[in-house]
């Protein structure tokens, strides 16, 4: 093999793939990415297994052939070379070595045979769409913070993304995660082609890697669903990844539906007086007292240990008086998920759960659980 790629080039193909690789494995191989050139393209493999990632990228293919090499190390040199740079790729499988030079620079790494590498199964999707990057970015970003991150229940390790009637047959394209302290529920129009998708749990750190298709906002990102798997291309770019085998709970009975109780407030102001507010505690579980009274809300902090602070929100309320404390954690992250100006919170009492949404959208809703104050 070898191959001539400019640094930009290649930097971007391998950062992809390296982010992938398990940095502690007991596998060798798993540590290396796969290079394959044939052509005028050059192609980057990468897996732990459970996700693989190929990343497609042009260059001067001069011999064709493939070889592994330790995705860490590649990464980093490639990393430490001046912009612009022209790279030369050299495989000698008989020396088990990979020649890389740039101007001066030259370096020999040791490789592993490509027979070794292992390639994810293909798998027989049942549902074939496409979507908008910058749809799936959105039913993505803003239900991951929910992602509970407790092993034991591992089945709410991950984004439920499932085909859901959101009232009057509507179908959508919905994901939802929960930790069992919050739920994030967020909605998207149903692409052609998804209405007979099977319900899949998309794990974490798919979700992560998944984020880094979706900067682009023109971007169509072609997804494929199967009960055992799930994966997101690009022309240039495939993800795809095994789903978590289990059945994500019942999330709609944790939804009120009877909170009339409503609080309309700055989104912007309402994060940043929390945080302030909570700057008393160390810990950031510390309960944070919402007071409620005719267009007036009350945050309140107090840390035995610490001290107390208090701060006060003009805002749109018009109902009973009430009390209710929160984590201070949950609200920032749940206040940082409204693009809009305001958000409005549903109450019923200080014990029930309580609902928040993006001003009167209702495609994006989070509860959180209240704490005792």
């Amino acid at each position: 093999m070898k191959l001539s790629i400019e640094r930009g080039t290649l930097l971007k193909a391998v950062s992809q793939a390296q982010s992938v690789v398990e940095r502690r494995n007991t596998i060798p191989i798993l540590a290396n990415v796969l290079i394959e050139a044939e052509g005028d393209q050059v192609r980057f493999r990468a897996t732990d297994l459970d996700i693989e990632v190929v990343d497609n990228a042009p260059a001067q293919v001069h011999q064709a052939g493939a070889t592994t090499v330790s995705a860490v190390t590649f990464h980093e040199i490639i990393r430490k070379m001046p912009d612009g740079a022209l790279v030369e790729l050299t495989a000698d499988s008989a020396a088990g070595l990979l020649h890389v030079a740039a101007g001066r620079a030259k370096f020999k790494l040791a490789t592993l045979p490509k027979e070794d590498f292992p390639v994810m199964a293909s798998s027989e999707y049942t549902a074939n769409f496409t979507a908008a990057a910058g749809v799936l970015r959105r039913l993505f970003d803003k239900s991951k913070f929910a992602i509970s991150t407790e092993e034991t229940r591992y089945y709410l390790n991950g984004v439920y993304m499932h085909v859901a009637d959101s009232g009057g047959g509507d179908l959508k394209l919905r994901c939802v995660a929960t930790d069992g302290h919050r739920l994030a529920r967020i909605d998207a129009p149903l692409p052609a082609g998804a209405d007979g998708m099977p319900g899949v749990i998309v794990p974490r750190k798919t979700v992560g890697e998944l984020r880094k298709l979706l900067d682009d906002d023109e971007a169509e990102i072609a997804v494929s669903v199967s009960e055992t798997k799930v994966r997101f291309a690009t022309p240039g770019l495939t993800l795809t990844s095994k789903v978590i085998d289990g059945t994500f709970p019942d999330y709609t009975r944790v939804i009120p539906v009877g909170n009339t109780r409503k609080l309309e407030v700055d989104a912007a102001d309402f994060a940043r007086a929390v945080d302030r507010v909570a700057t008393v505690s160390s810990e950031r579980s510390r309960a944070v007292k919402m007071t409620l009274d005719e267009d007036r809300l009350t945050l309140s902090v107090t840390a035995p240990d610490a001290g107390a602070a208090e701060e006060e929100l003009a805002v749109a309320y018009g109902d009973d008086p009430l009390e209710i404390g929160f984590n201070a954690k949950y609200l920032l992250e749940i206040a940082g998920q409204v693009d809009r100006e305001n958000a409005t919170f549903l109450f019923n009492a200080s014990g029930d759960p309580t609902l928040m949404r993006e001003g009167d959208d209702d495609s994006a809703v989070y509860v959180v659980m209240p704490m005792r104050v």
